[in-house]
C-alpha cells in the first residue's frame, strides 16, 4: 500500500526533515517574512510558509538531509514530489541520494536558475536495494 508523508512547513519541519539535519541558512518563512520574493507559496497562500535560503548565503550552499528511508523493491518505492523556487541566474538546487554502504552523495537532480521567480514543481522517483538518505 502506498503511505504519502505530506510536508507543508505550516508547524514546523514534516518528518522526513529532522532539525538537526537543517544546515545553517535554511530559513522557515512565509510570503508576508518582508524578505523579498516569493510572496506566496506554490498554491498562492501569502501566509503559508516554506523553507528557504537566506540571503546571507547567496554564495555558498547549504543542505537538507532526510531521515533514513527504508530499501525500494516492488512493494515499496519512494516517490518525492517537491515544489520548488529558484531566484537567483546562479542559483542551483540539487537532490542527492546517499546509501549507506557509500560515502559519498550522488547527484540524482539538478535545476539551475532557467526557470527564475516562478514555482516548480518535479517528482523524483528513487529505488535502492539498501537504506538511504535523500
Amino acid at each position: 500500500g502506498s503511505s504519502w508523508d505530506k510536508c507543508d512547513f505550516e508547524t514546523n519541519l514534516c518528518k522526513a526533515l529532522p532539525e538537526f539535519n537543517l544546515h545553517p541558512g535554511w530559513i522557515r518563512r512565509n510570503g508576508q517574512s518582508g524578505m523579498g520574493p516569493p510572496y506566496s507559496d506554490h498554491n498562492g497562500n501569502e501566509s503559508a510558509y516554506f523553507l528557504s535560503l537566506s540571503s546571507e548565503m547567496q554564495s555558498s550552499s547549504a543542505a537538507l538531509r532526510t531521515n533514513v528511508f527504508l530499501p525500494t523493491d516492488e512493494e515499496r518505492i519512494c516517490q518525492i514530489r517537491f515544489h520548488y523556487w529558484v531566484s537567483q541566474i546562479s542559483g542551483k538546487l540539487m537532490v542527492g541520494l546517499q546509501k549507506h554502504s557509500e560515502d559519498t552523495v550522488t547527484n540524482i537532480w539538478q535545476v539551475s536558475g532557467e526557470l527564475r521567480n516562478q514555482w516548480n514543481v518535479n517528482t523524483i522517483t528513487i529505488n535502492s536495494t539498501e537504506k538511504y538518505e535523500v
